[in-house]
This record gives structure tokens, C-alpha cells and sequence, in this order.
């Protein structure tokens, strides 16, 4: 059994702390977080032992689970790799893109297992998608939320957006090659809305949304490939794939639900899938996915890389958007 200790117990470090709970290979052995009141609350409700001492917690475990606000992730991070420890680290790994750089430099000077928190990789639609060849050329994603003062230490690419762009990245396989950007601060200050158009050395164009002052949620991703559309919707966890066959490579008396379309290339025929969803706790999962990446001494699912290079990205956003203001009194 291996001995996880978590730092940061708000909002969803309680998530992560009732899903260790739920994990028969992990020990929680205690949590730390500076807020008095909050770890009086989570102590009476849970038992779970606090730790006022950040390096005797992760002297008493082999994982340290960093669920606390950005800004403190990097020193955590880096004194549990001093310490030799297993790490899971909440999305976005760093604050700045030096210090995820930093952590980068360090792991591979040690034989720990870093995990980021991106945990839309983990999303049942997303995973009903792995066995199939996404190659798209044009992708559109909308990251909607209403505003909720919870998070609003960073801007809503950080915040929202990240979740799309390591998405976007893990499936991309080539390298960016523009970046065009533009957002507003609107009751924060920080971005809360912002659009971006992300553009691969292979053709293929990202343009995303995020937002966390819309009226409605919404988490949705489409992909459009040759001769096939795919709508992934990460909130009500459901997948749409539209695929075009030419009449002669589909078997019309099988049991396959098309439909005719003609085009100037002949008669084309769509078939629309909708895939069963199995339904898993993605937060659980990805722990889990850890704890299986260090018994078996194998790569983890969603490596400390992964957290880098969609931080770096997030950080060329903010960069172009910072580019294109316009202070008062200056004209364009």
C-alpha cells in the first residue's frame, strides 16, 4: 500500500480526499492546508489527520498530491522531488512557465513519477474516443462556466482554457506554428473570457473559447477530419461521430443505420454513431492511473511534459492578448 499525503484540502481537494478514500492501494496518512477553519471543518467531517508541517508530511508518505492554489505548486512540487516523493500535481502544473521548467529539469535528475491534472483526459467521452484515429484539421472548442469567485486567482485560460489545450496538444501531432489571441478582463483582473486560434505546422487550425462569466455551462470540443465529424461533449459526457462512405465501400443490407447524399462526387453515405459511455470518476481514475504508473514502473498517462507544454502554450496566449492592448488614450 502506498502512503499518499494531500496539501490543499478546498474544493476539490476534498474531491481528491474522498477518492483516495475510495482507492484500496492508497494510505492517506494526513493533509495540510493554512486555513484554520476549513481544516477544523474537513477534520471533523472526514478524521483525517492535519499536519501543520509541510515537510513532515511528506517525510511520512511516498506521494504527495498538490491540490492547493497555483501559485503555491511549485514549491510544493519542488521540495517533494528534493524529497524523493511520487507527485500529483492539479492543473496548471506551475504559475509561470520557468518554474514548470524548472520542475521539468529536476524530475529527470530523479526516478519519481509525476502525474498532471488534467483530468478531461480521463472524461468517460473523451476515453470512448482511444481506439480511434483522430486526425483533424479543424477544431472547435467552447469552455463555458458561470462565474463562481472560486479560481479567479488566475486568468480563465489557466483556469478553463488549459483543459482544451492539453487536450488539443495530446492529440495534434505536430508543432504550433501561430498563435492569435484576444481577451477581456471583465469582473476580475484577470481574463475571464477569451478566444484563441491556434495554428499547427500541419494545417491543422484550433479555435477555442473559454469563459467564466456565461449564463450557461458548457464543455464541448468538435473535430473535423477527412470524411468525418466528431462532437465530444465533456459536461453531459456524450460522443456524435458522423462519418462519409463512399456507396460502394458500405454494405447497405447490413444492419447500419445511413442515410443518402448527394454530391458532386457521387452518392455519399453518413452514418452517425453515438458511442455507449461507460460512466468512471475521472478524478479517481487518473489517481488510480498513478498508483499503476508507480507499481508497474511505467510512464504516467498524463506526464509532467504534458503539463509543461500546455502551460507554455496557455502563457504564449496570455502573451499575444497582453500584445494587442490598447491603453486609454491610444489610438490604433
Amino acid at each position: 500500500m502506498l502512503k499518499i499525503g494531500l496539501f490543499g484540502v478546498g474544493h476539490l481537494g476534498e474531491i481528491h480526499l474522498k477518492c483516495i478514500y475510495n482507492i484500496a492501494a492508497l494510505a492517506l496518512v494526513g493533509f495540510y492546508d493554512p486555513d484554520e477553519e476549513r481544516s477544523k471543518e474537513v477534520t471533523t467531517k472526514y478524521g483525517t489527520p492535519r499536519f501543520t508541517d509541510p515537510d513532515a508530511l511528506m517525510d511520512a508518505v511516498d506521494i504527495v498530491d498538490i491540490v492547493s492554489p497555483t501559485v503555491t505548486h511549485f514549491q510544493l512540487a519542488k521540495l517533494a522531488m528534493k524529497k524523493n516523493k511520487h507527485l500529483f500535481i492539479e492543473k496548471p502544473v506551475a504559475y509561470t512557465e520557468a518554474e514548470a521548467a524548472v520542475l521539468l529539469a529536476m524530475e529527470r535528475k530523479t526516478n519519481v513519477k509525476v502525474q498532471i491534472g488534467h483530468v478531461e483526459r480521463f472524461n468517460p467521452a473523451f476515453l470512448t474516443l482511444k481506439d480511434m484515429v483522430l486526425s483533424p484539421m479543424f477544431i472547435e472548442g467552447h469552455r463555458l462556466a458561470t462565474f463562481n469567485p472560486r479560481g479567479t486567482d488566475v486568468s480563465v485560460i489557466l483556469d478553463l482554457m488549459i483543459h482544451d489545450i492539453d487536450i488539443v496538444l495530446s492529440i495534434v501531432d505536430s508543432p504550433v506554428k501561430q498563435i492569435n489571441a484576444s481577451g477581456v478582463a471583465v469582473v476580475t483582473n484577470t481574463l475571464d473570457i477569451a478566444n484563441v486560434r491556434i495554428e499547427f505546422k500541419n494545417g491543422c487550425v484550433a479555435n477555442l473559447t473559454a469563459s467564466r462569466i456565461s449564463l450557461k455551462k458548457m464543455r464541448k470540443l468538435r473535430f473535423f477530419q477527412k470524411d468525418a465529424y466528431i462532437s465530444l461533449d465533456f459536461l453531459d459526457k456524450e460522443v456524435q461521430i458522423v462519418r462519409l462512405y463512399d456507396k460502394e465501400a458500405v454494405d447497405i443490407s447490413a444492419d447500419l443505420p445511413v442515410f443518402e447524399l448527394e454530391t458532386d462526387q457521387g452518392t455519399k453515405l453518413i452514418h452517425v454513431e453515438m458511442p455507449d459511455i461507460v460512466e468512471v470518476n475521472a478524478i479517481q481514475s487518473e489517481l488510480e492511473a498513478l498508483v499503476l504508473s508507480i507499481q508497474n514502473d511505467q510512464p504516467t498517462r498524463v506526464s509532467l511534459h504534458d503539463g509543461y507544454r500546455a502551460l507554455k502554450i496557455a502563457h504564449q496566449i496570455m502573451a499575444d492578448i497582453d500584445a494587442r492592448k490598447i491603453t486609454p488614450g491610444e489610438h490604433v
